[in-house]
């Protein structure tokens, strides 16, 4: 079946929503939006209509984005959205879904991208295309790519008590025996079925966010993909990693968090915050505090490996071990799990 016939010959029969979210990343915005401008375009023969949201958190944004979209013209499908406060990516992306469900025509695809994020030509209707094969899809991410062009191409399984263990070692031998278990997964070149995907690149089926609401909302930032991920999937939808439609992702340009490996500064708050919520709230608090004890343990071992038999101090991330014990659900303070907040459309309400 071509194109053309998957998603109808007429313009504007097919329509979907990228989603936007910005703090103090004007600048990289513009880009991304050049991008989707030369993408809207071509899509258009095929008849997908692409249309744009951006969400400013309370940064100051708004103003200079909404110039850069006036003075290239973008006015008749591109938006902003000042959010009164920063609550947050999940927040900020919930936003973008309300404002795609108040249109007189709701968008039947939510694309939501990071700022530091720059699509490929294709991207957006290879994402489409795979929904239209895979009707039991909720869930479709693209494959990334770093700035210079070369492939990033990783997906996740959901973070458990054995990742953790692995994490913590870091044991070419252990890491060996749990690869089943390990979080980050390489992935090849055909779409696959995965446990979760990056927020950055993250397309989700209408219907979708109509039976489901969006992102839990109390999640900060970090965490919230993998347990929106995993609520989608508990509801009975599938979640692929579609390497056919890419994005070029400058990794860390929109949290000043760039990988474990290359941290240099201690994690924020919300970050162990996030990790303790998704352990507590999916698997219980018992299963939490064995999380942190494992990981408490096995990154003690792994920094005594570095010292002892590789003689030579792990540089690792500062206070980590500190910060995990400080916001473990060991400590009564930490017990509480907030209820979800999770915007619904107004005619699906909980």
């Amino acid at each position: 079946m071509t194109s053309t016939e998957l998603l109808g010959s007429s313009s504007g029969s097919r329509t979907a929503l990228a989603v936007i979210v910005s703090y103090r990343t004007a600048e990289l915005v513009k880009n991304l939006l050049a991008s989707l401008a030369r993408e809207r375009a071509a899509e258009a023969a095929f008849g997908l209509e692409l249309r744009v949201v951006v969400v400013d958190n309370a940064s100051g944004d708004a103003e200079p984005i909404q110039q850069a979209i006036t003075s290239a013209g973008y006015d008749g499908w591109a938006k902003v959205l000042r959010a009164p406060e920063n609550g947050g990516f999940s927040y900020g992306n919930n936003l973008g879904f309300r404002h795609g469900f108040e249109l007189s025509h709701v968008p039947e695809f939510f694309f939501m991208l990071n700022p530091d994020t720059e699509v490929r030509p294709g991207s957006v209707r290879a994402l489409v295309e795979f929904f239209d094969q895979h009707p039991d899809a909720g869930i479709a991410g693209s494959s990334l790519e770093n700035e210079d062009g070369s492939p990033w191409p990783y997906a996740f399984r959901y973070p458990s008590l054995w990742s953790e263990l692995d994490f913590g070692l870091r044991l070419g031998v252990v890491s060996k025996l749990l690869r089943k278990h390990i979080v980050a997964r390489l992935m090849g070149s055909v779409a696959e079925q995965v446990d979760w995907l990056p927020g950055a690149a993250m397309m989700v089926r209408r219907q979708v966010i109509e039976r489901l609401g969006g992102l839990d909302q109390t999640y900060f930032l970090y965490y919230e993909e993998t347990d929106f991920c995993l609520k989608v999937k508990k509801a009975g939808y599938t979640v692929w990693y579609v390497p056919e439609s890419r994005v070029m992702h400058i990794a860390g340009q929109s949290t000043g968090v760039t990988g474990f490996q290359r941290v240099a500064k201690p994690l924020p708050d919300y970050w162990f915050e996030s990790r303790r919520r998704y352990f507590a709230k999916n698997h219980g608090l018992a299963y939490a505090v064995a999380t942190d004890a494992v990981l408490l343990v096995s990154h003690a071992l792994g920094q005594a490996k570095e010292r002892f038999l590789k003689g030579r101090e792990s540089p690792g991330i500062p206070r980590f071990a500190r910060d995990i014990f400080r916001h473990s659900a060991v400590h009564k303070a930490n017990r509480s799990v907030e209820p979800s907040v999770e915007w619904r459309p107004a005619t699906n309400p909980k």
